[in-house]
Formats: C-alpha cells, structure tokens, sequence
C-alpha cells in the first residue's frame, strides 16, 4: 500500500533524516512530501539536498519552499539580503558546502542544488490534505495565499480552512518534541536542530516517527488530544 509520508523542517540535520529513512524505512512508492526548510541552523545542508534530490530521482517526492529556502534564493539575487539570511543559519548552509570546511561562499551551491530550491512548490494538495511551510487563511483559496502567510506566519494562525481540508504545516518550532494536531491542521515542526525530534508522520495511519541527531528513533499515534 503507497503510503503519503510527510516530513518537517529539517534544518541540515542529515543523521536524523536518515535514521528515519532506515527504521521507518521509507519505501521507493511511498509519496513523501517535505515540508521545508531544508537548509540552515544545522551541520549538514549539503547532504540533506544531496538526499532530496536523490529521492526525486528514485521516488516520488513533493518538495514544499520554506522561508529559509526563500531566504537563500532572495540572497543570491540580490546581495543587499545575504546577511539577513546569513545571520539566520546561512553561515552553517554555505560550512556544509565549502570543500575548505570553513565559512563558504554562495558560489560553493552546485547548479543541481539551485534547481532544486527553485523548483520548490509553495503548497500541495490531495483531496483530504493540504501542505504547507507556514500557515494559510481560513477564507483564501490556495493558488490565492500570499507568500508572507504560507512562508512566515505561524501554526497560531491556524483555522478551519474553507476547503475542509486538513492543513499539514511545518515552521513553528514545537519544543516539545511532539507534533500538534487540532484536528483540521496539524504542525509537525519539532525543533529538529535544537534539542528536539525530525517528526515524519503518515497522513492515513496518523502514526509518526521521530529521530534526533542522536541516532535515536521513536514512534507514536498523533491524535487531537495532544497539547
């Protein structure tokens, strides 16, 4: 049975990412749709999009724009907002790719690498389901959410959204270590390159597994009843 996987923010946490690829495992058939924010904060960028792009190649993968991804692309167009994205997690993103192992330069992003950020989508949809990176307004249409709302707001905004569709977001970091579910919209951001969780939860079943830069992995069922 095709699984639909979702994956949140992973901020250049590699070793995370790829124990949840062994111990859950995810499957060449499985849909995985990531939620964004690839790249920043943690060790590892380079290998993280290494892996997507890997993973789109080999299987099928929804890739969701965050805004640190935003960030990067606004950076390399215009030079005046590369400290802006520097300051926030650029300077381990560029660490990860400079051959020198130091502070790195934009030129250090392979060509591949640039395509991938540039062919991120700002949201997806299935028929129960929605994705995004930040939030979306209730009475907006998808194709019609600004870029501020699905990029930066956050899972506090969250309502019933016009579609009925449940909502499945990343971005707003829950330090909890456990993912949040109010029913109609679920964030699944849990703090990955602080001292949380990478969290991968299958819409259907509602389970979700988690691993940590650690090396260690746990699972559990999400339901509403979670704070």
């Amino acid at each position: 049975m095709t699984r639909t996987l979702v994956i949140g923010d992973i901020h250049g946490c590699f070793q995370s990412l790829m124990t949840l690829a062994k111990e859950i495992p995810i499957a060449e058939e499985d849909l995985v749709i990531t939620l964004g924010d690839y790249i920043d904060r943690g060790p590892a960028s380079y290998q993280v999009i290494e892996w997507l792009i890997e993973r789109k190649k080999t299987g099928q993968l929804v890739s969701i724009l965050g805004n640190h991804e935003r960030m990067l692309l606004d950076a390399k167009e215009n030079p005046l907002l590369f400290g802006r994205w520097f300051n926030c997690g650029g300077k381990e993103t560029l660490a990860s790719y400079s051959p020198l192992g130091d502070t790195g330069k934009l030129v250090d992003v392979p060509d591949s690498h640039w395509d991938f950020f540039e062919s991120c989508v700002k949201y997806h949809e299935l028929d129960s389901h929605f994705f995004v990176h930040g939030c979306a307004y209730p009475d907006y249409p998808m194709d019609e959410q600004p870029d501020y709302m699905i990029l930066w707001e956050k899972f506090d905004q969250a309502a019933p959204h016009e579609s009925g569709k449940v909502m499945v977001c990343g971005h707003t970091p829950q330090k909890s270590g456990r993912p949040v579910s109010l029913g109609f919209a679920q964030c699944i951001d849990t703090w990955v390159y602080g001292d949380g969780w990478l969290t991968c939860l299958d819409i259907q079943s509602q389970q979700y597994w988690q691993a940590n830069e650690k090396g260690k992995f746990r699972s559990d069922f999400l339901s509403p009843e979670y704070e």
